[in-house]
């Protein structure tokens, strides 16, 4: 899939590289003079400009893209460029504000495909949207599904194996992963699980056990 995303802050960055590690092409626009820089050093084709200007999502190739973010921490001018992705026939992801009242998000969400929170799932429920993901990792939680974290001990099963190479089966998912003493981040799928590692899931509330199980064993 290709991916224009419109704001390179801490969502949208995060956002970014995972896609780009898991095989999608990646165009990042932003008009912030040092987040053009810290994009084009990690490696991602940049287009420097306002995100709600047409002509600038044209040059980041929008027209032919498969979905468009908009991940920068305006709403309007992630609406703005949500509406230009929805006419070029991309899927679209808009960011607001978790506080925002519940008719304006209606409102936005009755435009867009889906409306994230970052301040909730951040870059895993931006990256679960852009690509369609067949869970609402950024919604409202419903009684059906559960958030457990975990501590990687000695001897547990995922210990030496990558993220991505860890098989929850449908009942569960990995979004959000951090060493002993740091904050959570969405894990890269080359990330390496270690013992103490912190492990945030997202499961079935029935399936919840049986995730663990298979994450730490018998432990």
């Amino acid at each position: 899939m290709k991916v224009v995303i419109v704001g390179y802050g801490r969502v949208g960055a995060r956002a970014a590289l995972v896609l780009r590690e898991e095989g999608h092409e990646v165009v990042v626009v932003d008009n912030d003079e040092k987040k053009v820089e810290r994009a084009e050093e990690a490696g991602f084709e940049v287009v420097e400009g306002d995100g709600s200007n047409e002509s600038v999502l044209r040059r980041a190739g929008a027209e032919d893209a498969d979905a468009l973010g908009g991940l920068t921490g305006d709403p309007n001018v992630n609406f703005a460029a949500c509406m230009i992705g929805k006419e070029f026939g991309c899927r679209v992801v808009m960011r607001v504000s978790e506080d925002y009242r519940q008719e304006i998000y209606e409102r936005y969400a009755s435009d867009v495909d889906e409306v994230i929170y970052p301040e909730r799932l951040g870059a895993a429920g931006a990256k679960t949207a852009l690509l369609g993901g067949n869970f609402n990792a950024i919604g409202e939680l419903t009684e059906e599904l559960r958030i457990s974290t975990v501590v990687i001990p000695e001897g547990a099963p995922v210990v030496g194996r990558k993220v991505a190479e860890i098989d929850l089966g449908a009942d569960g998912r990995i979004y959000a992963h951090g060493r002993a003493r740091e904050s959570m981040t969405i894990p890269l799928p080359g990330t390496t699980v270690e013992v103490g590692d912190q492990l945030a899931l997202l499961a079935d509330r029935n399936g919840l056990d049986d995730v663990r199980r298979t994450l730490l064993g018998d432990a």
